[in-house]
């Protein structure tokens, strides 16, 4: 018998006796069945990740809950195995996109937090596609200081309410777009976060807009209409109001940072302002740049010594667990990309002028 999970039907014989099934699940990324369609048997031709533990994984739950304005919110919770669900350290972790969307399956990152001792939250904010048209545009404009913000943080309420989540120990961490809501979520409601991590998150909007890349220029008016126009002063105003680099004086908890040297969507200078800003202001804030990267990081080694970091970060201001050990390599990587924040000169910051 298969086992539940999303099925997917990948070849069949031509008389249609003999079927290629594969099956994934939260805690499986994929293994692969055949299935004989006349006697009903099954049998396990080979899983994509033999290596992995998967007694060791979490189950991720759908949940969902009511934003601020009554909108019904879905979203996907991790919890940590073999602990009581009260009281738990947790770690919010907006997607990117924004206009994408979370899905319920298996999610390395997920499971490595979960595995940490953290829950995870996963929230399709509002402007996640895959829910309606009149969802994906319920996120226009929203960012920062909107809605799509306001989802998120009432998703962590949500749970410290349910008593799942000890309000002391909340995290955020994202990329891209995820890692521009770690920073909207330190600045716009600093008393909710003990830490964050952004990686190639943008911190101003501003300047992101007027730094597309050509390769994006034919998706630029779309950008304008879901996000805003620097060209139109009412919008700019507004942009600026949700940008976090703005409001970094309010930044309380301490934030790591990473960012690819050559990230052609969310150029260097998006995360270098904000490092500075938070520098200038005394406050704990870590940065990794890794010369050999564009959006995101990419290289095994570039990768491991961030996780690494993460690790170590979230543990020191969440308290979950850190692994001591770690490769000679991936730790030297990590001496590498640690940027010296003395060095770091940035341009003053777009104005309204």
């Amino acid at each position: 018998m298969l086992p539940e999970g999303d099925i997917n039907f990948r070849s069949r014989t031509q008389d249609e006796d003999m079927w290629i099934i594969s099956v994934s699940r939260d805690v499986d990324p994929g293994s692969v069945y055949l299935y004989d369609r006349d006697s009903g048997e099954v049998d396990l031709l080979y899983r994509s990740r033999p290596d992995l533990p998967t007694q060791y994984l979490a189950s991720m739950e759908p949940i969902r809950y009511e934003a601020r304005d009554g909108l019904e919110i879905p979203a996907y919770l991790t919890l940590p195995r073999g602990v009581e669900p009260e009281d738990l350290a947790l770690v919010v972790m907006p997607h990117g996109g924004p206009w994408v969307r979370d899905y319920w399956g298996y999610d390395p990152q997920a499971q490595f937090l979960a595995n940490r001792g953290y829950a995870v939250l996963q929230p399709n904010y509002r402007g996640s596609s895959g829910f309606g048209k009149e969802f994906l545009n319920a996120g226009n404009k929203e960012w920062g200081t909107g809605y799509m913000q306001h989802d998120i943080t009432d998703g962590v309420k949500h749970l410290i309410e349910e008593g799942v989540v000890d309000p002391d120990h909340v995290g955020i961490y994202g990329v891209s777009y995820g890692g521009f809501a770690a920073l909207a979520g330190l600045a716009f409601t600093p008393d909710l976060y003990s830490a964050g991590a952004s990686m190639v998150g943008p911190s101003n909007i501003i300047t992101l807009i007027e730094s597309v890349p050509e390769y994006w220029k034919p998706v630029l008016k779309s950008f304008k209409l879901r996000v805003g126009d620097p060209e139109d002063p009412e919008d700019r105003q507004r942009l600026k109001e949700q940008s976090p680099l703005f409001s970094a004086e309010n930044i309380q908890a301490p934030l790591l940072v990473a960012q690819g040297a050559n990230d052609p969507r969310v150029p260097k200078r998006e995360s270098d302002q904000i490092v500075a800003a938070l520098r200038d202001q005394g406050q704990v804030v870590q940065y990794l740049v890794a010369p050999d990267e564009g959006h995101g990081f990419a290289r095994p080694q570039n990768r491991l010594a961030f996780f690494v970091e993460l690790e170590m970060f979230l543990a020191s201001f969440l308290g979950g667990r850190g692994q001591t050990d770690v490769p000679t390599e991936v730790a030297q990587r990590l001496v590498e990309i640690i940027y010296d924040l003395e060095e770091l000169e940035v341009e003053a910051p777009a104005s309204l002028d």
